[in-house]
């Protein structure tokens, strides 16, 4: 089962210097991450989000008609306008990226889609300490909107909404139709709450979200992948990784698989597109296996936004890349591999070694 974040304590001062406690508001922190990286695809843009979610609802706190009386509510939509707001504040960002993007990676011990990393941070006058996670529900019906619902760890072990796939599919809905489908779709609100959220009428939410689920059904991908799989296809690549036979971990591949590879620019190489098919991705596994065995780097089996992965690592500890796999009838469908140095920071060191002999 997933397991929830730890509670962090959120303090602003008001305009009369008086601090005001918005401890009251931090049951809800996995739901607005939640929200916000689906919506990002970024850990620390969740973050950001979620932090001046929490120094606005305190400052709101007096205000019992926006907080008192329904706080999910209230926290839920600050969430997702100020998640909105971002997503066209970056989209020159996203247009100019180098090479191919791919979100930023949650890291979970089992199959279920939790990723965490420990962080500090502060906003405003505040102090925040805690867990990153970002856990998600498919539910339907409205069972996140009551406040005495329980939260999406307790009701969430595993959720395609969280698999890179499904990320970057999201990537071609404009914010505001990413935001009707999310609510609708992965987090089961109605389509009133839907209109209050994101500012539009019920019937507009209505054809956005019928659009964009059209939209998303036609490039969803399916993955049939249960734990048992998931381990035995890491196993051949921590096999070939430690110098092992690769022609099993080859023929999972399959004939039609594609390799995607998210550097920003600061790798070795630059994936402008993914590579595909079998021989050209078994080529790209060769070559980076070599560089593992010769750099003494190790491989870990790891579940990746929901789905089996791997972490590359330093002899130092240091993170190289991050790897998904989308696995269905047994073979490799297509592998995600994010090695953009700044994408990683929020799961731990990163290695020096490794990025700086690229930059060489």
């Amino acid at each position: 089962m997933s397991q929830p974040p730890a509670a962090f304590r959120l303090s602003e001062q008001d305009e009369d210097g008086e601090n005001v406690d918005a401890s009251e508001f931090t049951q809800y922190q996995p739901l607005m991450f939640s929200i916000a990286y689906r919506m990002t695809g970024s850990v620390s843009d969740a973050e950001d989000i979620v932090q001046e979610a929490f120094v606005r609802a305190t400052r709101a706190t007096r205000d019992t008609r926006n907080t008192a009386d329904h706080p999910k509510a209230y926290l839920a939509t600050i969430t997702t306008r100020l998640a909105i707001d971002h997503l066209r504040s970056a989209r020159i960002r996203r247009e100019t990226y180098i090479g191919t993007w791919l979100p930023e990676p949650l890291l979970s011990d089992a199959g279920g889609g939790t990723g965490t990393g420990t962080g500090t941070g502060t906003a405003g006058t505040g102090t925040r300490t805690g867990t990153r996670t970002g856990i998600g529900t498919g539910q339907g019906s409205e069972a996140l909107l009551r406040d005495d619902a329980p939260g999406p760890a307790e009701l969430a072990e595993t959720s395609d909404s969280l698999s890179m796939a499904f990320l970057v599919l999201l990537e071609s809905l404009s914010p505001p139709e990413r935001a009707v489908f999310l609510l609708r779709e992965v987090f089961g609100y109605a389509y009133p709450e839907i209109a209050e959220i994101t500012g539009k009428s019920e019937a507009a939410c209505r054809q956005i979200f019928a659009r964009s689920r059209r939209h998303i059904d036609e490039g969803r991908p399916r993955f049939e992948t249960s734990r048992a799989e998931g381990e035995e296809l890491a196993g051949l690549f921590l096999a070939a990784a430690r110098g092992g036979d690769m022609s099993s971990l080859i023929q999972k591949l399959a004939p039609d698989v594609l390799f995607y590879g998210d550097s920003g620019g600061l790798g070795e190489i630059t994936f402008a597109a993914p590579v595909a098919g079998r021989e050209r991705v078994a080529e790209i596994i060769r070559g980076q296996v070599a560089r593992t065995i010769q750099l003494g780097a190790t491989l870990d089996a790891a579940w990746v936004n929901g789905q089996p992965g791997l972490v590359a690592r330093d002899a130092d500890g240091g993170l190289i890349a991050v790897i998904a796999l989308d696995v269905l009838d047994g073979q490799v469908q297509a592998l995600r591999t994010v090695a953009n140095p700044d994408k990683l920071r929020h799961l731990g060191p990163v290695s020096q070694t490794w990025h700086l002999r690229q930059e060489e």
